[in-house]
């Protein structure tokens, strides 16, 4: 007779891919970074590949995904309504392929480039996600910093937005200056770390940093950004065993109220 776990992922699980990813990751309820649309950035390239990646990101207890793709000046100048238009195609490709359970919604990762100082400038409305809460998940190079950062950020909030600051734990500028990653977060920025950067995934670097964030509290919300299926094989992997992921997850994290 076909257990629980069977009936439910289809398959017979590992306890590493069932019990602790739906205790685990089950808790966060939504994933607010990824970049299953197909076609639009880096992430996934068809409507197939996006729905095997729904179908993963559900079996790993996700419940709701807000897929994030890149808008970024020089290669990848996405608009709101092309944003909208790949998450409506995925909706119908997820339904026909009868996977049920998960919703689907869509944001942005906007790199901080002058591309978006002129949206900023036009005061163009920007895809956000939370509801009233209006998120706007940004990202910067991750060699140089931003020579206007806080005055980004302090214009973000002037417009009504909230930003979040997405993965600074790769950020190899801050690397060594975590006072002023503190203080980034104390001027009202929210800050997610990329859960495959508790296994180590991008650079020993970022394991270390990701770790100090989460021994110092300083953690708002948790993202997979996952763009294929390597990203959700290693989390499940590596990262559900983990013990950060563990001490994470009893932060105050802002994904389930998403």
């Amino acid at each position: 007779m076909a257990s629980f776990f069977e009936k439910l992922f289809g398959t017979k699980p590992t306890i590493a891919s069932s019990q602790e990813a739906m205790v685990g990751l089950a808790v966060l309820g939504t994933d607010m970074h990824s970049h299953l649309l197909p076609g639009l950035d880096d992430g996934t390239e068809t409507l197939e590949q996006a729905v095997e990646l729904v179908k993963a990101m559900q079996q790993l207890g996700y419940r709701k995904l807000v897929m994030t793709p890149h808008i970024m000046g020089d290669f990848y100048r996405n608009t709101p309504e092309g944003v909208r238009g790949a998450l409506s195609a995925l909706r119908k490709a997820v339904a026909a392929a009868g996977v049920t359970g998960v919703e689907l919604d869509c944001a942005a990762e906007y790199y901080l480039d002058e591309w978006f100082g002129q949206k900023m400038e036009a005061k163009e409305p920007l895809l956000s996600f939370g509801g009233d809460k209006n998120y706007v998940l940004v990202e910067t190079s991750y060699i140089n910093e931003p020579f206007n950062f806080a005055d980004t950020m302090f214009q973000l909030k002037a417009y009504g937005y909230q930003p979040v600051l997405a993965h600074p734990e790769r950020y190899t500028y801050l690397y060594g200056r975590f006072e002023q990653l503190e203080s980034i977060r104390e001027s009202g920025v929210l800050l997610q770390v990329n859960l495959n950067s508790l296994a180590g995934y991008y650079s020993a670097g970022a394991k270390r940093v990701a770790e100090k964030m989460i021994d110092a509290g300083i953690v708002d919300m948790l993202g997979t950004d996952a763009h294929h299926s390597k990203h959700t094989e290693f989390l499940r992997a590596k990262v559900l065993s983990s013990s950060y992921l563990q001490k994470a997850l009893s932060l105050p994290l802002l994904n389930n109220t998403l």
